[in-house]
């Protein structure tokens, strides 16, 4: 009996399509219903994250001992639980513990269901396979502010059916036919930080600081400044992103996950650049679609280097880890890029993230080896 993989892909696309929405509803949500600016509309976005970059090594560290299924379903009804308590919520603290609990369930339900999938793959296929299974989260954070755009007022209630969606698909898959082995003891960092981790893992950190900008500060600065698109910009973001991340994949198994992510990472500096300068919205729409090109490729450039450099040793906690750098990336844009928002504009905001696209190409320059290119046949 063979890994349920189209189902698992699925739960996790819905799981991430309510947490896409939940981005793009959030910023104008916060403010209307609670009070509080982008400093408090940051937090409410980048918070979520912090249980996700916790919660991921964990996550892939019982994976690998053979518990994927019972942990992607914890992760399926953790992330039903967040997208009803956001609907509800009273006040802003409950609203931030249901982000936390969401949070906690989109790290089971990826970081479990990816070690699963990769279970029943050649090893020889298993960086192909886990960027195509990486598309189920990436297109959700993609398309879930599309949907959140089109449905309107109705946004909470949709977050909350794809969020149910991705439990009952989760509660319907078949059991794990593999062995349930003893789990490696955790004696230190090391357990839980693979040797070559780390700098796959800075790499997509710095541009998740990119993304987390974005996600929390684009509608508000569109806003501040009356250009007029604040309502689909984020649409634009997502359909550029996907359409690159579908059409351009191929490109790190011909030239590497380096090269790549340096090319497009560089045009992330130009686009937030531009972001920070425009003054109008077809500049504004033309320079965020290249910010959503300059991100596409990112996460699946970060999992070739990152599986390169372990080896395919345990790579439930090696891409749990390196998914936790940009949960980390994007908790830290969303309250300090509200707060440098608040103190010196939404331009300057928008600046200090183009540094930090900056910071990634040289980190990709500096210290990670370039891959030999495979030719094409």
């Amino acid at each position: 009996m063979g890994v349920p993989v189209r189902r698992l892909w699925v739960a996790v696309l819905c799981g991430y399509l309510a947490f896409g929405a939940a981005l793009q509803a959030l910023p104008s949500y916060v403010p209307e219903r609670f009070g509080g600016g982008a400093l408090a509309s940051g937090t409410a976005v980048g918070i979520a994250f912090l249980a996700t970059a916790c919660g991921r090594p964990f996550a892939g560290w019982l994976a690998d001992g053979g518990w994927s299924r019972p942990v992607v379903l914890v992760g399926g009804v953790l992330t039903a639980a967040g997208g009803l308590g956001q609907l509800v919520a009273p006040n802003l603290a409950v609203l931030l513990v249901a982000r936390l609990v969401m949070g906690a369930g989109e790290a089971a339900l990826f970081s479990a269901a990816l070690p699963w999938v990769l279970a029943g793959t050649r090893v020889a296929q298993r960086g192909r396979v886990a960027g195509w299974f990486g598309l189920s989260m990436w297109g959700g954070l993609a398309g879930g502010p599309v949907i959140a755009s089109l449905v309107g007022e109705w946004v909470w209630w949709t977050i909350v059916g794809l969020a149910g969606a991705s439990m009952v698909l989760v509660f319907t898959t078949r059991a794990d036919p593999g062995r349930v082995e003893p789990l490696v003891r955790i004696r230190g960092v090391r357990d839980l930080l693979p040797a070559g981790v780390p700098l796959p893992g800075a790499t997509v950190g710095l541009a998740a600081y990119c993304y987390g900008t974005i996600a929390a500060l684009l509608v508000l600065r569109l806003r501040d400044d009356d250009i007029g698109v604040d309502g689909y910009a984020l649409a634009v973001f997502a359909s550029a992103f996907l359409i690159v991340r579908f059409a351009g994949s191929p490109l790190v198994d011909r030239y590497g996950g380096r090269a790549v992510a340096t090319a497009t990472v560089a045009v992330e500096v130009l686009a937030l650049v531009g972001i920070a300068l425009a003054a109008g919205p077809a500049s504004a729409l033309v320079f965020t679609a290249l910010a959503g090109l300059g991100l596409a490729l990112i996460y699946p450039a970060c999992v070739s280097m990152t599986l390169d450099r372990v080896r395919g040793l345990r790579p439930g906690v090696s891409m749990g880890v390196m998914t936790s750098f940009w949960d980390l990336g994007v908790l830290a844009a969303g309250p300090l890029g509200g707060l440098v928002a608040e103190r010196l504009g939404f331009p300057i905001a928008f600046f200090v993230a183009a540094g930090t696209a900056a910071a990634c190409v040289f980190v990709c320059l500096a210290f990670l080896r370039p891959r030999r290119a495979v030719s094409p046949r």
